[in-house]
């Protein structure tokens, strides 16, 4: 996919879009008011449901994904450490409203593995309440069989792909979600 995200930059009034996980209220929420308006005045909107559908099942894919890539690798998943990394629902910013790195962590823990979740920007205390999700300021460990990287915050790309992968044991998956590491720096992306 980013590919064609290159390919179309090339036109002047492109917007690099990424694939990952929608979060926040515009696209996560605002859709269903239109929906239900549409719906009320005899209209099936189709198109704007089967977009909510295929996000809304996101996490479910990227759990799914890295599982099977850690499975490939020979990396037991039962009780696999995962290192996640952001919490928010963008980069950059603290805000946690309908993020779903949430149904991510929950997809992971799922399938057995042991997720830590760290994002400096986030309210620790806030994630714990709304999400009841332990977010930690940074990293505390180093034996990590896979780390993803999952919100494209600056403190995170700037780490770079040798760095993410010192979090990790020797067999590892290194997991850039948003596609903002060089091709070459992570094991997988979307």
């Amino acid at each position: 996919s980013s590919d064609v995200i290159n390919a179309a930059a090339t036109k002047w009034n492109f917007l690099p879009f990424k694939p990952g996980l929608v979060g926040g209220h515009c696209i996560g929420v605002d859709p269903y008011y239109l929906t239900f308006k549409s719906q009320q005045v005899g209209h099936h909107p189709e198109i704007i449901l089967a977009g909510r559908r295929i996000n809304d099942s996101m996490s479910g894919f990227v759990a799914a994904k890295l599982i099977k890539a850690m499975a490939k690798k020979g990396i037991t998943i039962q009780g696999s450490r995962i290192l996640l990394l952001g919490f928010t629902f963008k980069e950059n910013c603290p805000d946690i409203r309908n993020t779903k790195v949430s149904n991510l962590v929950h997809e992971l823990e799922d399938f057995g593995a042991v997720v830590n979740v760290v994002d400096p920007l986030v309210d620790q205390k806030q994630a714990d309440q709304i999400y009841g999700i332990r977010v930690e300021c940074e990293v505390l460990a180093s034996d990590y069989d896979a780390v993803l990287l999952a919100v494209a915050h600056d403190h995170f790309v700037e780490q770079g792909g040798l760095a993410l992968r010192e979090y990790c044991k020797q067999k590892h998956i290194l997991f850039d979600l948003k596609s903002c590491l060089p091709r070459a720096d992570s094991d997988l992306r979307l």
